[in-house]
């Protein structure tokens, strides 16, 4: 066991304890960024004029009415900009766009006003002239087109050719489906300021204040260590805030800057969705090959992925699905090409997966629509296409504790009584005509670190005060998912005092610098294991001063519960020795540091080892489905899911249930449409609302909801045995999907195979279900080589 696993026995992670901000949730006294406004004097409020087609260019563009509105103070443009007016890392991203308008609703220019209401006149007085040009809204027109940007992939392994080619069963297809509005509860704001000294501070609700920091600095033209960004919270992020804040950030900083007064950018719930990028959809295409024990012996297939006008993580985001085309399947031989098409859109960002959902879509929508077509139970053709102990991916890593996916579907099958429930829907079927159920089971295996392996580290800085009180500063970023809370507990364990000596600070990048996004679901591992390096360094400090107290060597001290104690008897108090040690001119802080060990990556080659390890879970879910409707009921869900030992099972507890919804509302509900006409609203996202994009509510809960934890599953090399939990229970939600693609089936013959579209709304399981009662009754001797 490494030390960084090593957990003690009297430790305080690993008990399950409530969000350490939970109490100030729910009474309203929680601080966001936009919180902060009222406790500044002389704020100016900012507005952006929208354009309102999907790609014109700017013929003109008139400031100078804005400045006869009352209130109205400034108007922003790229003339104003004294660096680069640039708001992304792949430089393709004007802050203002000064020759054309790339999406509906790019902004142009920012009003500077007394209130919001001045600034919105002042932007409503601002004119425009527009030269409309074509646009490209849908991927397929993109890729008619041949629109694409970027780098594209390719990712192979074995003789696809060859494999497909001699198959018991080729089948081929083709499947688009949509991306998903993060719709966290705050939008994106920023308030910044100038102090005297010319330094610029912005608090901003970013995943990444690091990089919000660097782009702030370049818009101004100076150096990063005049710009401190801070986040106290965050109300919800889901990797949309991990690249999209800086702009905003940059905008009002730069309006600070001007005016030297504080500057307050908050979008609105319209604003936000309209110019805010989203979860990319991606279109495939398909071929996969089986044995006739139904194993899989190739896939080829290509994705396209829906990058919108710019850039932004899109890269990234295809090398990851690329990666998880296989999710828990060994495929023996693997051929994957992957392209970014560019469309006038938003532009598509980090959504909680990062693009492994999508890749891991496309052959669960494999497996689901090939069962029955094999003559198989899709739950039977899963389970014997698991990957093996010795098994490797696709990309050449080593699928270690592959063990651990047939340990979650067993105890899935068994806690979930699955086998007697396949029955009982047999049986309820057969007698109702217009209600059907479905039950269905999938995995989930997922790669735990960034893609970028210089991403892989964290810093944190500790400070233990003369009265023995701690204060902890990290680079990870709270936005509701609880790291927060698994920092004070891995704190409080590794320096053996009790939780409430232990108080965490807002993080900021003038206390820990150059510190990588909250994202990867590697929050929890990267910064959990600098807070151990660094209140290690103190407890050996600490561990020498009562060794000289109690006559004995620093390595027979221990420390916990507030007590130092010698492993031959005698004992001390925390604060005591913490007070001993300032006495004797101890240190008694210190700065941690954690690199990700044993990571290597040829993004060219896609090949190499770039996860830490791999997150496991199974899923089966239930539902009914009205023949007449398509509306569908989710009665019951059972989960197993493997976070390692977990540092806090509470928090992990509910990152699952709500990873296991939101991806729910992806697959089944969250519908974003386009006008993709060519009308005067070409290019409008028409669900810019509540109102028309349908979140999950607790109408679409489960009615039972069982999730458990997996036993015996500590990882080695990982922050006290612990797994991430951020983003893999998202994937587990693929066994909604597909109990619907089961029930649809169950209006039709038997082996009927269900096109079903994603997301499977009531209106798109409706026509699934209708052509599955037209479906001809399949012959047992039936296959095809094409789907």
């Amino acid at each position: 066991m490494s030390q960084l696993s090593e957990r003690p026995v009297e430790a305080v992670v690993g008990l399950p304890l409530p969000h350490e901000s939970a109490a100030l949730h729910v009474t309203g006294e929680a601080l966001y960024t936009d919180d902060l406004v009222v406790r500044t004097r002389d704020v100016l409020h900012a507005w952006p004029v929208q354009s309102p087609y999907a790609h014109a260019r700017i013929v003109d563009l008139q400031v100078k009415p804005a400045y006869d509105v009352p209130g109205v103070v400034r108007v922003l443009t790229s003339d104003d900009v004294p660096g680069v007016n640039d708001a992304g890392v792949k430089h393709d991203e004007p802050l203002f766009p000064d020759a054309e308008v790339m999406f509906h609703g790019h902004a142009i220019c920012w009003v500077l006003g007394e209130t919001l209401e001045a600034a919105r006149l002042g932007a409503e007085a601002v004119q425009v002239e527009y030269e409309p040009l074509p646009s490209l809204v849908s991927v397929r027109e993109a890729i008619a087109a041949g629109n694409f940007q970027g780098t594209g992939r390719h990712l192979e392994r074995g003789d696809v050719e060859t494999a497909l080619t001699t198959a018991a069963h080729v089948f081929q297809g083709e499947f688009e489906f949509a991306g998903q509005e993060h719709f966290y509860l705050e939008t994106h704001v920023a308030l910044a300021l100038v102090d005297e000294g010319g330094q610029i501070f912005v608090q901003s609700s970013s995943q990444h204040p690091s990089e919000t920091q660097e782009i702030v600095a370049h818009v101004l033209g100076v150096a990063s260590h005049a710009v401190t960004v801070q986040c106290l919270r965050m109300g919800g992020g889901f990797g949309g805030k991990e690249m999209q804040p800086h702009g905003f950030a940059a905008i009002a900083a730069l309006g600070a800057t001007l005016t030297g007064r504080p500057v307050r950018l908050r979008l609105n719930r319209t604003q936000d969705v309209t110019m805010s990028g989203k979860r990319h959809g991606f279109h495939s295409q398909w071929r996969a090959g089986f044995d006739d024990d139904g194993r899989l012996v190739a896939l080829e297939a290509t994705l396209t992925a829906d990058g919108g006008w710019s850039l932004d993580l899109s890269e990234p985001v295809l090398a990851r699905a690329m990666c998880h085309i296989d999710n828990a399947y060994w495929i023996p031989n693997v051929r994957v090409d992957g392209r970014i098409a560019k469309t006038n859109k938003t532009s598509q960002t980090a959504f909680r997966g990062f693009g492994g959902p999508q890749g891991m879509l496309v052959i669960e929508n494999v497996l689901g629509r090939c069962a029955p077509l094999l003559g198989y139970d899709a739950m039977e053709l899963r389970r014997r296409n698991l990957y093996q102990p010795g098994h490797t991916t696709p990309y050449g890593q080593p699928v270690r504790h592959a063990e651990r996916l047939e340990a979650c579907w067993s105890e899935v099958v068994r806690g979930g009584e699955v086998e007697r429930r396949q029955a009982e829907i047999e049986q309820f079927n057969a007698i109702h005509p217009n209600t059907k159920r479905g039950l269905a089971m999938t995995p989930v295996k997922f790669g735990i670190s960034f893609n970028l392996t210089a991403f892989n580290q964290a810093g944190a800085l500790v400070h233990v005060y003369k009265d023995g009180s701690v204060l902890i500063n990290h680079g990870g970023t709270e936005m509701g998912q609880g790291l927060h809370t698994k920092m004070l507990q891995v704190a409080a364990t590794t320096l053996g005092v009790p939780l409430e000596r232990v108080r965490l600070a807002p993080t900021r990048t003038d206390k820990v610098p150059n510190t990588s996004a909250t994202a990867a679901s590697s929050g929890a591992d990267l910064n959990g294991a600098a807070i151990k390096n660094a209140c290690e360094q103190i407890r050996e400090r600490l561990a020498q001063v009562a060794g000289s107290r109690l006559g004995l060597h620093a390595h027979d001290v221990r420390f916990a519960d507030g007590m130092v104690r010698g492993l031959q008897g005698g004992s001390l108090s925390w604060d005591d020795v913490v007070l001993a040690a300032y006495f004797q001119r101890v240190q008694l802080w210190a700065a941690g540091f954690y690199r990700t060990e044993g990571l290597h990556w040829d993004a060219n080659a896609m090949q190499g080892e770039p996860f830490k390890y791999f997150a496991y879970g199974v899923a089966a879910a239930e539902v009914e489905v009205d023949g007449f409707t398509g509306a569908y009921t989710l009665r019951r869900v059972d989960i197993v899911h493997d976070v390692g030992d977990s540092l806090s099972p509470l928090i992990d507890l509910g990152q699952i249930e709500g990873g296991f919804v939101q991806g729910t509302g992806w697959l089944t509900l969250e519908d974003l449409r386009w006008d993709e006409s060519d009308g005067p609203h070409r290019g409008r996202l028409a669900t810019q609302a509540a109102s028309t994009y349908k979140l999950p509510s607790f109408s679409e809960m489960p009615q039972v909801f069982n999730v458990h934890l997996l036993d015996k599953a500590h990882e080695d090399g990982a922050v006290y045995g612990s797994k991430a939990v951020g983003e893999p229970p998202l994937m587990l939600a693929f066994s909604v999907r597909e109990a619907l693609r089961q029930a649809a089936a169950a209006f039709g013959p038997v082996g009927t195979s269900v096109d079903l579209p994603s997301p499977a709304t009531p209106e798109a399981v409706y026509w699934a279900l209708d052509e599955a009662r037209s479906a001809a009754p399949v012959p047992s001797s039936f296959s095809l080589s094409g789907v």
